[in-house]
């Protein structure tokens, strides 16, 4: 009975791909840098509407600095799915203009057309496809579309955390990695430090300089030799900023720090490095400042068992769909970081995110559509 009515969402879905195509081309148009609220502001009122007309009950969250949040519910209540999506892309506006949306064979190329205006095309067709065939569960569904994922959902976060916590599940809208749904993100931590030296003539008083380039040329070393690939941590010097002029011994320099890394475990003890280092020449002065960001989306047994429904019941409809990873952090790190079971990766497939080469497989709609809404009729 389960097989058989997922096999009718499929080939409901299937039957409207050109109509979900249309709908990612309609989002794709309204252009919605992060930073340009009213841009992320109007994609958000159109958005809003379309929830209504599928049933929700539906708040608009305001947001000073960034777009506000749209919340969409269904049988409200405790327990149930989230499905959290982002409106921003990091694609200034105007770009539609000149690099318009085309479709090539089996690819839409498009400002956002993967990351992610696919994925939210792909929740409100999944939400659409429940209710069309009569099949809506009793279950309470919330849908958030964010405004700031981009710049690391700095206004948002109370929000989705809230919303995370009152709920069983996060479906999260990412576009997938290679294809596989996504049940391990790495963490994210920002890291600068700055070396202070003592200036001086670089011909008539070389000796009484302290260079601080030089002092930042060890620490650059210490911090890149922290990178573990066995495990999964990188440390990025990513930035490098020092000296006036050539001859001058520069009195002060600083770098920026990328960390990335699978586990809590893993990132506490790449902090407990950079935190120590120590100036190697004896007045030099080290100022490091920074933490541990974005926690890791680790992959529990709980996050394992989720990958593992959605994969059984993608077999039911003929789908094969497979697990990866990614270094990569989302609003799915902070929902899983919670304890809230996340399955992230549920959008389009396609390549060349937040680059010019952007596109989303055309196809992969309906099936991950189908599979979306197959999760949510899902007893949790």
């Amino acid at each position: 009975m389960r097989a058989e009515a997922n096999r009718r969402i499929l080939a409901y879905l299937r039957e409207h791909a050109d109509d979900m195509l249309a709908d990612l081309i309609k989002l794709i148009d309204l252009e919605s840098p992060t930073l340009d609220k009213a841009s992320v502001d109007a994609l958000g009122a159109v958005l809003a509407d379309e929830l209504r007309g599928l049933g929700a009950a539906v708040e608009v969250i305001p947001k000073g600095e960034v777009g506000d949040v749209v919340r969409a519910r269904w049988n409200a209540g405790p327990g149930g799915v989230v499905i959290l999506s982002h409106m921003d892309t990091v694609w200034a506006v105007g770009t539609v203009a000149d690099r318009p949306t085309r479709v090539e064979g089996n690819r839409i190329y498009g400002v956002g057309a993967m990351d992610m205006k696919g994925g939210i095309v792909i929740a409100l067709w999944a939400l659409r496809a429940l209710r069309e065939l009569s099949l809506f569960p009793a279950q309470p569904i919330s849908y958030m579309l964010n405004s700031d994922e981009e710049t690391g959902s700095l206004h948002s976060a109370l929000e989705i955390e809230s919303e995370a916590l009152s709920h069983d599940v996060v479906f999260v809208t990412e576009p997938p990695q290679d294809g596989k749904y996504k049940t391990e993100r790495k963490g994210v931590s920002h890291y600068n430090i700055t070396a202070k030296g003592r200036a001086a003539h670089a011909g008539a008083d070389h000796a009484r300089g302290i260079n601080a380039i030089e002092e930042m040329a060890h620490q650059i070393l210490a911090v890149q030799a922290m990178t573990d690939y066995a495990i999964g941590t990188t440390a990025n010097v990513g930035v490098i900023k020092g000296g006036t002029r050539g001859n001058v011994v520069p009195a002060e320099a600083s770098i920026e720090i990328n960390v990335r890394a699978r586990t809590r475990a893993n990132a506490k003890a790449i902090h407990e490095q950079i935190m120590s280092l120590r100036a190697i020449h004896p007045e030099a002065e080290l100022v490091i400042e920074g933490g541990i960001g974005v926690p890791p989306m680790e992959r529990t047994p709980e996050i394992a068992a989720l990958f593992k429904r959605a994969q059984g019941l993608a077999a039911d409809m003929g789908i094969e769909i497979d697990e990866g990873s990614t270094g990569g952090g989302s609003d799915g790190n902070k929902t899983a970081a919670l304890g809230v079971p996340t399955l992230d990766g549920m959008g389009i497939v396609g390549d060349g995110g937040h680059a010019i080469t952007e596109y989303g497989e055309i196809d992969s709609m309906p099936e991950r559509a189908a599979i979306m809404a197959a999760m949510l009729r899902e007893e949790l």
